[in-house]
């Protein structure tokens, strides 16, 4: 399942106590003070990851914490600095705490970065000793580790979104071209989320493709499958516009959509796209070339498919998504 927008609390880790002790066995009756020091608490950081579907690691895990300090002990035993928690999210996340309103942006896979700091372990009672108090009998508490409450927001989910009517053989599109395995019927509605795939092209270079659930016209209010895929829509870099080539009403069909992504944004209004007229074995070549004469009233890009039709032409339309993402 597509996660693009979760809220998730992270907690550092407490720093460990300071022992207040005195040295005492069998050769020592009275010894001085021998408390060690906490531990340090683990800290809580992010880090970029190259997996789009990274979020959904948290749609019942809504809670994260790094390990606390330990406690020191006696015989100026130090406590272990608690582990850090490293949390790996999708290249083109948003961060914002939800307190405050900050926010940081996973830019990169190499540089982690500190959301929060964990608490500083509490000294022992030996470091409190000096030469006028050789017997402190107090140590501290180690400080509490940070706590935020995050907001990430996927702002990018694929390089190309296919986007049409129902029904309008966008999720064949993407089994034909990708890895993806998107569930596939002759009926309205097929798709009910967003199905993610991946073109491996020959430079070994990866373009993401987001078959997004059939909108309606109203989608934009609510209607249908609502506007929440409009907002997937929004987070895809380039819009490839899949039209039924078998309909008769074309023109209708692509205005539909248009009407909606204007209604919604002015930003995912003035996306780029192209037209796919898909199911081209369903029709004649003579009708179809009338139905690209069309579509190209409407977009001067138009482009053709099926999934019937050579490998070596699929291969051809892998390599237009490539560069339309260039």
């Amino acid at each position: 399942m597509l996660v693009d927008n979760v809220s998730i609390t992270v907690k550092a880790g407490n720093g460990g106590n300071g022992s207040m002790h005195f040295l005492r066995n069998a050769q020592t009756r009275k010894g001085g003070p021998d408390g060690g020091n906490g531990g340090n608490g683990g800290s809580v950081y992010l880090q970029g990851v190259d997996d789009i579907l990274g979020l959904a690691q948290f749609r019942f895990r809504k809670e994260l914490a790094a390990e606390d300090g330990i406690s020191g002990g006696g015989k100026n035993l130090f406590g272990r600095n608690g582990d850090d928690l490293t949390i790996y999210l999708p290249l083109g996340t948003q961060v914002m705490d939800i307190e405050t309103g900050q926010t940081w942006q996973i830019v990169d896979t190499t540089r982690p970065i500190l959301i929060a700091q964990g608490g500083t372990g509490g000294r022992g009672n030996n470091e409190f000793k000096t030469s006028t108090n050789q017997t402190p009998t107090y140590a501290e508490k180690g400080t509490p580790g940070q706590v935020r409450q995050l907001q990430l927001d996927l702002k990018i989910i694929a390089d190309i979104g296919l986007i049409g009517l129902p029904n309008a053989g966008k999720s064949s599109l993407l089994a034909t071209l990708t890895n993806a395995n998107p569930k596939i019927g002759n009926y309205p509605f097929t798709t009910l989320e967003p199905n993610l795939g991946v073109l491996i092209m020959q430079d070994n270079k990866r373009v993401v493709l987001a078959d997004i659930p059939g909108l309606i016209e109203g989608a934009s209010a609510g209607k249908g499958l609502g506007s929440e895929f409009l907002r997937h829509v929004e987070k895809t870099k380039f819009l490839v516009h899949c039209i039924d080539s078998s309909s008769e009403t074309i023109t209708s069909d692509y205005q539909t959509i248009r009407k909606e992504l204007e209604s919604y944004s002015e930003i995912l209004a003035a996306k780029q796209e192209v037209i796919l007229l898909t199911k081209t074995d369903l029709i004649s070549p003579e009708e179809l070339e009338k139905k690209v004469q069309e579509a190209k009233k409407l977009n001067e890009r138009v482009y053709t498919f099926s999934i019937y039709t050579p490998k070596e032409t699929h291969q051809q339309l892998a390599a237009l998504f490539q560069s339309l993402t260039q």
